[in-house]
């Protein structure tokens, strides 16, 4: 979702060869081709294979693919996305081989070394050359730091370019929303409440868990509830048998187009996803995060989100003032589906 307002912004630039690199992460081809075309990426130019594992196996196989990739290639730079898995391993292996590296979503910060996006977060940043960040607050975070003031750029969100371009094909009927799996799932509801949630800290502990289905539970007594169920998540479901009412839909994993066509008429979203705090803010849907903390506070301080905790008591207050606070957010500077634009601007003028 990063990467594709990046690379469709490449193309407005002939003298730039932009080549994809599929590490396999999350998904092989195959499983996430469908996903890929819904973005409207082509087929990438490498595809890695890399699959799941340990945090360990998994980072040192897509090093080891990718670093095959570099020296073939030969790139003058290499742009990371987020902070996963890959964008550490990825950043790693081109700066051993001093290419240059660009990381997009630069600055953020939980202050949690316990999350495992932490860690590539400040791993990344402590070896990139160029910062394109989505927030203030992520500049600062980078110059005290000690990153260079002149190679960072507060460019704003590609997630919001990506999120607006694929909410104008829903909305000019470049869509038919009819033949989405879930178009009559939405007819049938309303209002109702979208729910995503895959973070091992609020899945693999069974009481966290049940704390947060005890919060949905109470919600869905008033409001039908979506969710669509991460595998992650549903195995933890199966392994601790936590329960839910029948208010509470549980639905497979959903393509972008899916998940943006119920999320975005929903009364509320609760989740523990980083992209979806953001998204939500930009376009003013309520949400509430199920965590206690976050690495995108503009999405507090301005936005519709409101930090739910974990337990039943603290969701379900959340869940309130989230519907109350959303008639005085406001959308962040830069987020107005521009970021890819910038990004590009600064990468073919920058000297030095």
């Amino acid at each position: 979702m990063k990467v594709a307002p990046i690379f469709r912004e490449s193309r407005k630039h002939p003298h730039v060869v932009c080549e994809l690199v599929h590490t396999g992460q999350h998904y092989d081809y195959e499983m996430s081709g469908t996903f890929l075309e819904d973005l409207e990426l082509p087929r990438p130019d490498f595809l890695l294979g890399a699959g799941s594992g340990s945090h360990a196996v998994q980072t040192a196989k897509i090093m080891t693919a990718f670093e095959e990739v570099c020296l073939a290639e030969q790139p003058y730079l290499v742009i990371v996305v987020g902070d996963v898995n890959s964008t550490m391993a990825c950043s790693i292996v081109a700066k051993k081989l001093s290419v240059r590296v660009a990381h997009v979503e630069a600055g953020l910060r939980s202050f949690d070394l316990s999350m495992p996006e932490e860690v590539n977060r400040i791993v990344t940043d402590s070896i990139s050359d160029f910062f394109f960040v989505t927030e203030e607050s992520a500049v600062q975070n980078l110059l005290t730091e000690g990153r260079p003031e002149n190679r960072i750029f507060l460019v704003g969100h590609v997630m919001i370019d990506n999120l607006l371009y694929q909410a104008r094909q829903l909305e000019n009927g470049k869509v038919d929303v009819r033949e989405l799996s879930v178009y009559s799932l939405k007819q049938s509801a309303s209002p109702y409440v979208f729910v995503t949630l895959h973070r091992p800290s609020n899945v693999d502990n069974r009481d966290v868990f049940e704390g947060i289905a005890d919060g949905l539970n109470e919600i869905a007594r008033t409001r039908r509830i979506f969710f669509p169920v991460h595998p992650r998540t549903k195995q933890r479901i199966e392994d601790f048998n936590i329960a839910f009412v029948g208010n509470v839909t549980l639905l497979p994993p959903l393509n972008f187009k899916e998940s943006l066509f119920l999320w975005k008429d929903a009364e509320a979203v609760l989740t523990d996803s980083g992209g979806l705090q953001e998204e939500t803010t930009a376009l003013g849907v309520p949400c509430v995060t199920i965590r206690e903390n976050t690495e995108r506070p503009v999405t507090v301080e301005m936005g519709t989100n409101v930090l739910g905790g974990t337990t039943r008591e603290s969701i379900l207050q959340a869940y309130l003032e989230s519907m109350e606070k959303v008639s005085r957010a406001s959308v962040p500077p830069y987020w107005d589906g521009r970021a890819s634009e910038r990004i590009w601007d600064v990468l073919t003028r920058f000297e030095g």
